[in-house]
């Protein structure tokens, strides 16, 4: 049996016990909505002759259910799902989804069994039915049925999720917050979910592929809010403390964790290989190996030995003039992403997030920018995130040109970057590309814990190389004296790319390099690495510590400066399939030792950056207040000549 040791096992039996219960739900039932406002939604009608398959499911635990204060409606879902489409017969994807929900009810339903077996709640319940509930013991009673019914909601809403994830395609809704989360009791509670999303399909369904992407975003919704619920509900233990496994859907049962079936979405995009990538040597040889890291992560550990280890990029910036390969670079990392993990067999999600994400209403494209990250972050998928033209869909703060949407996915990006709850797995990873990173918010930027600078071909070998490439072989023109593609070997190309950072290449901090190696000399102790830290700073005090961690960062990834063989990735049983420890033994041998050269050169690159960044934004900030300054001399002097 897969998952844990300490796993119970849900009994297929107890689960299909609940099949008529819940049947009978989807069928039809009354509810009065008490949290959630009402919408307009069309009513589904009943062919004629057709009847109901099943009773009305409805509480049996007395004096709990509020007077409600609207009339109760009747919810059909069955028939709610089926009229999607017109159709008279159902479809496979109507059936899909009422399967899902039937399952994950009677899952649901079971496990709120076994939850009220474990915490006494059971007695408790038998003894207020027959009206001997001790009085003392009625607060322990209501805090037993809103835990029961917490638990409840939640497996509902994972196993629906899991088992309907399968069936989604490219296509997502957004429905908004799920606000009917009723924790009376736990058949109240389905009561009030089935409610909702009934209103949810009726509104977002207007296909099959909306259909399912309806069901997914309520459950995910759901899933969430009840998550947050029970973070301070009592008496929740009895569900907390164990985990359970379905064992005919591989489905596993952790508290409130979302339980999610691996998917990943069919890439359509034009690949490269890395010898079609010209230049770019330190950026092409650093995504390399950035896709080879992402598949050493651990399916059952949820972790990646680079991640516990070090040297694992979570975010890194590239940047460089219009035409220099970022595009190219992209098609390159993605590529290679998506034939390994053909090859072992994992799931691949890629993601762009672009400007036709960004939505004039409120709140519309930070949900976008939410939406984006929890795909890419999934930790049942290995993800690829990218953000390309970031300066144009992520807004400065204070920039008033900047759009309430664009300064929305700057809080989000901030916030899943480097914020308080980012939880760094090592089975992602995002690029923020641009051109002129100098408009990208500074605390944006810093969020980025590397730098590709993508600056395209640069020597003489380098434009044969690429020209050649381009023309193809549908010609006669001779190569000439020239070795086609020597110069891209890209060990010997990175190492000299590497030794050109011994010293700075912007001209602020050459200056800065100059005078403190003058005062202390050769920088080959950590006390004199951290003066020339300190003089940077005093230089630009936009570097801050985020800048050190990010150099730090960079140095680590350097002490995992090697290539992981590539039988590793073309024979999965070499390493990708071995358990997490002995991927952590087998990086671990192959590290390298840190030197005081490296972190030069590492301090060098990312300082290098930010002064580019900032001398191009003081210009263009300097720029900007001429030609205002300039506007207003001319208004005032045409002020001045209509009034004589």
């Amino acid at each position: 049996m897969s998952g844990m040791r300490d796993e119970m096992e849900l009994r297929e039996e107890a689960i299909r016990a609940h099949y008529g219960a819940a049947s009978a739900l989807l069928v039809g039932l009354d509810h009065a909505p008490r949290l959630a406002q009402a919408r307009e939604v069309a009513r589904v009608e009943r062919s004629p002759g057709v009847t109901g398959t099943g009773r009305r499911f409805r509480s049996t635990t007395p004096g709990l259910v509020t007077r409600a204060t609207v009339r109760a409606e009747g919810v059909r879902l069955t028939e709610r799902v089926q009229a999607v489409g017109g159709d008279d017969l159902p479809t496979p994807a109507q059936a899909a989804v009422l399967q899902a929900l039937r399952r994950g009810l009677a899952i649901a339903l079971a496990m709120g069994e076994a939850v009220s077996d474990a915490s006494g709640l059971v007695e408790l319940k038998k003894a207020n039915l027959e009206g001997r509930l001790p009085e003392a013991r009625r607060a322990e009673f209501t805090e037993l049925l809103g835990a029961e019914a917490l638990a409840v909601l939640s497996v509902f809403a994972n196993a629906s999720g899991f088992l309907l994830g399968p069936q989604a395609g490219e296509q997502s809704v957004e429905i908004g917050e799920v606000e009917e989360v009723l924790t009376d009791n736990a058949p109240l509670a389905l009561h009030g979910a089935l409610w909702e999303l009934d209103q949810d399909i009726a509104l977002h369904a207007t296909d099959e592929g909306a259909l399912i992407a309806t069901v997914l975003a309520f459950v995910e919704a759901l899933s969430a809010k009840v998550r947050l619920r029970a973070e301070n509900a009592p008496r929740i233990g009895a569900f907390t403390g164990a985990a359970w496994r379905v064992e005919a859907d591989d489905l596993p049962i952790a508290g409130f964790t979302p339980s999610r079936k691996a998917r990943g979405s069919s890439l359509v995009m034009q690949f490269k290989k890395p010898e079609e990538v010209v230049g770019n040597h330190i950026a092409k040889y650093q995504a390399m190996r950035l896709a080879k890291m992402l598949m050493a992560y651990d399916f059952e550990r949820k972790l990646n030995p680079f991640a516990e280890l070090g040297g694992f990029i979570f975010t890194f910036l590239g940047d460089g003039k219009p035409g220099t390969g970022k595009t190219t670079l992209i098609q390159m990392m993605a590529g290679l992403l998506n034939d390994y993990c053909k090859v072992a067999g994992y799931p691949f999600r890629y993601q762009n997030f672009g400007i036709d994400n960004i939505d004039s209403y409120q709140g519309k494209s930070g949900q976008n920018a939410k939406a984006f990250i929890q795909n890419v972050m999934d930790p049942a998928v290995i993800g690829f995130g990218t953000v390309d033209d970031i300066d144009q869909i992520a807004g400065k703060r204070g920039d008033r040109q900047s759009s309430a949407g664009q300064q929305e996915v700057t809080a989000v990006l901030m916030e899943a970057f480097a914020g308080a709850n980012t939880v760094v797995r090592g089975n992602c990873t995002f690029g923020m590309f641009s051109n002129y990173p100098e408009n990208v918010d500074d605390a944006l930027r810093q969020r980025a814990g590397a730098r590709f600078l993508v600056d395209g071909p640069q020597t003489r070998a380098d434009y044969i190389d690429i020209l050649a490439l381009l023309l193809g072989k549908r010609h006669e023109i001779p190569l000439g004296d020239h070795d086609l593609f020597a110069a891209q070997e890209i060990k010997r190309a990175v190492a000299h790319s590497f030794a050109n950072h011994n010293t700075p290449q912007e001209a602020g901090l050459r200056a800065v390099f100059a005078e403190v190696n003058a005062r202390v000399g050769a920088l080959d102790t950590i006390e004199k690495l951290g003066a020339y830290l300190k003089a940077i700073q005093e230089a630009d005090p936009r570097f801050t510590g985020r800048a050190i961690k990010n150099i730090t960062d960079a140095v680590k990834v350097r002490a995992m400066d090697f290539e992981l063989p590539d039988e590793w990735m073309e024979s999965p049983d070499l390493f990708l399939f071995k358990s997490y420890d002995e991927k952590v033994s087998m990086i671990g041998a192959l590290r390298r030792p840190i030197t005081a050269e490296m972190v030069i050169q590492e301090i060098n690159r990312y300082a290098d950056s930010e002064f580019r960044y900032a001398d191009k934004s003081d210009e263009a900030a300097i720029e900007a207040m001429v030609r205002d300054m300039k506007r207003a001399e001319e208004a005032k002097r045409r002020y001045l000549e209509e009034r004589e």
